[in-house]
C-alpha cells in the first residue's frame, strides 16, 4: 500500500504547480488561477502574457488580495498604462500608500469624487484627492461645477459656495456633504461675491443656524432688516462682542448696543440659541 503524502506536502506540491503553471496558462485555467490565495502564485501570474486587463481588474478587485501583489503592479508601468487598473490600485483598500496618492492625479474627475466620499478611504488619500478636485476648479466648465455642487466633498462644496457662481448657489446650499464649518469659511472671506450672503439669508437650513447669523451680521452687505431680525436670539455675551468698535457696521453697532441695553434695563434672562450653546 503506497505511504500517504502529508496534507502540507500535497499543499506545497500544489503551489508549486500553480506556479510554475501561472505564467503559461490560458483560458479557464487562468481564470482559475486569479482566485490563488498564494502570493508566489499570483506574482507569477502577472508576468503571464495572455493576462488581459479586464482579468488583471478582476484580480485587483480582490478584497483580501497580498499587499505585495497591489504593490508589484504599481511597479510596473506597462500595466498601470491601463486607465480601469490604476482606479483600481486608488479604491483597494489595500491600495499602496505611494502608489495610490500619484495615481489619484490621473484620476477622471467624478472618479475622485467617489474616492473621496468613499466610505473607509486613509484620511491622507481622502485630503489629497480633495486637493486635486480644488486644484482643478478654475478649470472646470460650469455644468461640471454644478455636478460638483450637488455631489462633491464638503471642502469643494464650500470652495464652489465661495465662487458665487449664480447657478451654483442654490445647487450647492443643498449638499448633503456640506458642513457648518465650511459655510462659515466661505462668509470669513474678505472678498465675497455678493449673491453669497442673500443665498445663505434665504436657504431654509443655513439661514437658521445659530453661529452662521453670528457670521453674516458681520458681512457688511448683508440686509439691515433681516439681521436685526437676529439681535433677540443672540446671547447678550455675543451681542457685547459684536458690539465692540470695528466688528460690525457703525449704524448696526447702535442697533446690537441698544438691543443689549434693552435686555439688560429690562431685567430678563436673555433668549439663547438652542440648548447645544453656551449661555
Amino acid at each position: 500500500m503506497p505511504e500517504s503524502i502529508p496534507p502540507e506536502a500535497a499543499a506545497r506540491e500544489t503551489v508549486a504547480g500553480a506556479r510554475e503553471r501561472a505564467p503559461v496558462a490560458t483560458g479557464d485555467e487562468l481564470s482559475a488561477l486569479l482566485h490563488h490565495p498564494s502570493s508566489d502564485v499570483l506574482l507569477a501570474l502577472l508576468d503571464n502574457p495572455a493576462l488581459d486587463e479586464p482579468q488583471l481588474c478582476l484580480l485587483l478587485g480582490r478584497n483580501d488580495l497580498p499587499g505585495e501583489i497591489l504593490e508589484e503592479v504599481g511597479r510596473r508601468k506597462p500595466l498601470l498604462k491601463s486607465y480601469r487598473v490604476k482606479k483600481a490600485l486608488c479604491f483597494h483598500p489595500r491600495g499602496p500608500r505611494l502608489v495610490t496618492l500619484r495615481l489619484i492625479r490621473d484620476l477622471y474627475l467624478m472618479d475622485l469624487v467617489q474616492l473621496a466620499l468613499s466610505p473607509g478611504v486613509p484620511a491622507e488619500l481622502k485630503r489629497n484627492t480633495e486637493e486635486q478636485l480644488l486644484m482643478r476648479l478654475p478649470q472646470i466648465p460650469l455644468g461640471q461645477k454644478i455636478t460638483l455642487a450637488r455631489r462633491g466633498p464638503a471642502r469643494v462644496a464650500g470652495a464652489l459656495l465661495a465662487e458665487g457662481h449664480a447657478q451654483v448657489l442654490s445647487v450647492v446650499l443643498d449638499n448633503p456633504y456640506l458642513t457648518e464649518a465650511q459655510v462659515l469659511k466661505a462668509l470669513s472671506r474678505e472678498k465675497l461675491p455678493s449673491a453669497v450672503v442673500p443665498a445663505i439669508i434665504q436657504h431654509r437650513k443655513w439661514s437658521i443656524s445659530y453661529n452662521i447669523r453670528i457670521a453674516l451680521l458681520r458681512q457688511p452687505n448683508a440686509p439691515l432688516a433681516t439681521i436685526l431680525s437676529y439681535l433677540p436670539q443672540l446671547t447678550v455675551s455675543d451681542l457685547r462682542e459684536l458690539a465692540a468698535p470695528g466688528i460690525v457696521p457703525e449704524t448696526l453697532r447702535r442697533y446690537i448696543q441698544a438691543e443689549v441695553q434693552r435686555r439688560l434695563g429690562a431685567g430678563a434672562s436673555p433668549k439663547g440659541p438652542p440648548a447645544s450653546k453656551e449661555q
